[in-house]
């Protein structure tokens, strides 16, 4: 007599843990904002430093319908994706370099490890003094936040490429060029994109602060100006469009990650 299985197919176990954590994700997200509104109606803290959801949502809904809202929204995306771009290319260029010419990554690289955990504000009065107040400053300022965690991810991945298809490369004659495209491109897909999404979060960061620091435009500015005034609630409602701005990002590099997965090595 055949044995009847008692245990689930894998397919059918990974979808009620998919479930699962689901649903308890979304419990810790009521459950933290429940404890938001009792912590705020409560009378403990002072309510305009801690203001109810409902005056929240409220200013939110204020801001989607006023005009010069979208201005500053284009401006500090505009600001973003310049910036991610250009620290990316700069960061994997450097990364290759050094893993590409020993003696290059043996002289620079110390100076990049020493330099990729210094808050990223001291290097704002030099790019003010480069790029002035305009648009210019804040893309420096979020090139510079983006550019230490890829190229450090990406030299780093580059020392781990397996010896054994560097050799094969040699054996076939490659030149550097097919060298970086058949050998460390494939290996360096999962690093580099997990360093691009801490470099992204780095970017916002870096751009958002030049913004509140020195800005006549941009989210960073209307945040500036929401504290300075202690409007708390608006302050707040534009901290809830940022955190969407940086959990899309997020999402695409995660779609990037996915797409990328056939080339990895």
């Amino acid at each position: 007599m055949a044995e009847i299985s008692l245990t689930r197919p894998a397919h059918i176990r990974s979808a009620l843990f998919s479930s699962d954590v689901t649903r308890i994700r979304v419990a810790t997200c009521v459950i933290l904002l429940l404890a938001y509104e009792g912590i705020a109606r409560s009378g403990l803290l002072y309510q305009d430093v801690v203001p109810s959801l409902l005056s929240i949502f409220r200013a939110l809904g204020l801001v989607l319908i006023t005009g010069d809202f979208y201005f500053h929204l284009g401006v500090t995306i505009t600001e973003l994706l310049a910036a991610f771009a250009l620290g990316t290319l700069a960061g994997m260029a450097v990364g290759i370099s050094f893993g590409l010419w020993r003696l290059l990554g043996e002289v620079l690289d110390p100076w990049v490890h020493y330099l990729a955990p210094t808050p990223k504000i001291v290097f704002l009065p030099i790019v003010v003094l480069f790029f002035g107040t305009g648009m210019g400053s804040k893309i420096a300022m979020g090139t510079v936040s983006a550019f230490f965690p890829v190229a450090v991810a990406t030299f780093a991945a580059m020392r781990l490429v397996r010896p054994v298809l560097l050799k094969v490369a040699i054996t076939l004659h490659a030149s550097k060029w097919q060298t970086v495209k058949m050998v460390y491109l494939p290996s360096l897909v999962a690093p580099v994109v997990g360093a691009m999404r801490i470099g992204l979060g780095a970017t916002v960061i870096g751009v958002l602060l030049a913004e509140t620091k020195m800005s006549r435009s941009g989210l960073g500015n209307l945040i500036a100006q929401d504290y300075s005034f202690f409007r708390i609630p608006e302050m707040y409602s534009l901290l809830i469009v940022v955190f969407f701005i940086a959990w899309a990002g997020n999402a695409a590099m995660e779609a990037l990650s996915r797409r990328l997965s056939h080339y990895q090595g």
